[in-house]
């Protein structure tokens, strides 16, 4: 065993290229029609994954495919609707496979929780976590069969510290979200499916108006330990890595992209 394990250090290492490619794979994408949804479209079709993106807006993907040109396709629908997660599955099962799960459609309250009524709350958590729990479910027998299937949960950083704004169902669902990935882990982790969740600062997003307020852009540049606001471009890495054989020896983890928000 020692022995063996020195000669497979020894051993000629991987193209790097190649640890970060995604050639032949399927990939399906939740929430994709703006902000980091559209963006991992496009970083994951650019790495020669066949993408299937999905959101309400029509078009908007439509936008999308024609960026992305071939190996592309788009379904639009609400992913809160029972038969939109069936019509996906669907759609990958047509394609003969699935290896990368994006779960990243979510939604953010914005009052107090007591000028809340339960339907503004439940929408929340329906978005933010039921979608994701039946996506997996769903999902279940293609990511299964795939020799390096990945999915990755879209949470926050309000998953792990508290926002001092009013987005009680947000908080709640983001730390659910956080939980459920090393559940999932811990249940398909022998069955090769690695589970992990990409845990996401502000970002210029639809969710955070871009970051055009300038009492946002400061407090980002006060609390973080880098000084700064992120560019929509720096979701990319750790995305891309998460999804290829780069991270392959990874599950049920957080991996945060905040600079340093939650470090300090």
């Amino acid at each position: 065993m020692a022995e063996h394990a020195v000669a497979a250090a020894r051993g000629p290492a991987p193209e790097q290229s190649e640890l970060w490619r995604l050639d032949g794979r399927v990939a399906l994408v939740t929430g994709a029609s703006s902000g980091l949804g559209a963006r991992s479209v496009h970083v994951l079709h650019a790495a020669g994954a066949y993408v299937v993106a999905t959101a309400r807006r029509a078009d908007r993907l439509a936008q999308l495919a024609t960026e992305c040109g071939e190996r592309i396709e788009t379904l639009a629908g609400d992913i809160t609707d029972a038969r939109h997660p069936h019509r996906l599955t669907e759609r990958c099962q047509a394609l003969g496979k699935l290896d990368v799960l994006v779960n990243n459609a979510g939604v953010c309250d914005d009052r107090p929780i007591e000028q809340q009524s339960l339907d503004d709350r439940l929408r929340v958590i329906d978005v933010n976590l039921t979608s994701v729990l039946d996506m997996c479910r769903l999902a279940a027998p293609l990511l299964l069969a795939s020799p390096a299937a990945s999915v990755i949960n879209v949470a926050s950083i309000y998953g792990i510290v508290a926002s001092r704004g009013p987005m009680a169902a947000y908080n709640a669902t983001e730390g659910a979200l956080i939980s459920f990935t090393r559940q999932l882990a811990a249940q398909w982790g022998e069955r090769g499916v690695r589970v992990n969740a990409l845990a996401p600062g502000y970002f210029p997003t639809e969710l955070t108006g871009f970051l055009t307020d300038p009492d946002l852009d400061r407090s980002i540049r006060e609390r973080t330990l880098l000084g700064r606001a992120p560019t929509l471009q720096e979701i990319d890495g750790p995305l891309l890595f998460l999804a290829s054989t780069a991270s392959s020896y990874m599950t049920g983890q957080v991996l945060v992209i905040d600079g340093g928000w939650t470090a300090a």
